[in-house]
């Protein structure tokens, strides 16, 4: 990965737009920071999944299955059009359709209004016919965390489970106790700890932090299927990825981590830039392909 890169990306996170003063103009900057137009060979569709509008994206080439992917944006920010370049990138990659979903944000609608939306869309795809070894779930930050919640719903509501999951720099202890959290503050060029227990408190309202739905880090993960985890070290959302790792692995989850040296959170998005986000994709599209049925 090239010093230079990496340090221009920094630079430019760090005096992108972060602190405005309104939920309002944190949701524009958000989708402007996010905007970059379908690739002229993929179709983009407005879609209903269980009622839940999502933006259907079809490459040229889909023989896999279908994604359904989450979006960042701590459950206050972000729509299923923010969604739609890593939702891209990771269906061409993988040979499958994908569907970016536009869930309910807080604080107009808020926890457990997210969960439910991925539930019901996750349904709505089984209802459709896909079946569930021909669907993976894709998720960066707190679409990430979503996208275990919705895992862990969709088990206990007796659905089958997808073939696999993909989770880029999970968001998913809101209950706030990992250290780097506030020992990768001065390193992190998106986030600190103040930021993050912003969005939980718009997120949570009454809500308990250590639900499990909420927090998924906390939830019995037995049963899940295989499932990558992306993170980059100058995080501070660092140890939500390695300790998710690690109880996925001590409820006998199939689980890989990949941890990219100096990467800042959703590193991904810098794909076409940062040269490790091309490979990070590459790899997760891979891992993707070869867990989705034919």
């Amino acid at each position: 990965m090239s010093h230079d890169q990496l340090v221009a990306i920094d630079q430019e996170l760090r005096s992108g737009g972060g602190g405005q003063a309104t939920l309002a103009d944190q949701r524009a900057g958000y989708e402007q920071f996010c905007a970059r137009p379908a690739e002229p060979d993929v179709t983009v569709t407005d879609v209903l999944l269980g009622g839940v509008p999502a933006l259907r994206v079809e490459p040229p080439t889909t023989t896999a299955g279908t994604l359904l992917h989450l979006h960042g944006g701590g459950y206050v920010i972000g729509s299923a059009r923010s969604g739609l370049a890593l939702a891209g990138a990771l269906a061409r990659r993988a040979g499958a359709s994908a569907h970016s979903l536009g869930y309910r944000l807080a604080p107009e609608h808020p926890f457990p209004a997210a969960v439910h939306d991925g539930l019901a869309a996750y349904r709505a795809l089984l209802d459709a016919g896909w079946t569930a070894d021909r669907i993976a779930l894709t998720g960066d930050s707190a679409g990430a965390g979503l996208a275990i919640a919705t895992l862990v719903a969709a088990r206990d509501a007796g659905l089958p489970q997808p073939a696999a999951v993909v989770a880029m720099s999970p968001w998913v202890d809101l209950t706030l106790t990992g250290d780097t959290l506030r020992t990768h503050e001065a390193m992190d060029a998106i986030f600190d700890a103040a930021d993050i227990a912003g969005y939980a408190a718009l997120y949570l309202g009454d809500a308990d932090p250590a639900h499990p739905a909420a927090s998924p880090l906390l939830a019995d993960l037995r049963g899940l299927p295989p499932l990558l985890v992306q993170v980059g070290t100058n995080e501070v959302l660092l140890d939500d990825a390695t300790r998710l790792v690690a109880r996925a692995a001590a409820a006998h989850v199939d689980v890989t981590l990949e941890v990219v040296a100096g990467a800042p959170h959703v590193f991904q998005n810098f794909a076409g830039r940062l040269d490790e986000a091309d490979r990070a994709l590459d790899r997760a599209g891979r891992f993707l392909a070869d867990h989705l049925g034919p």
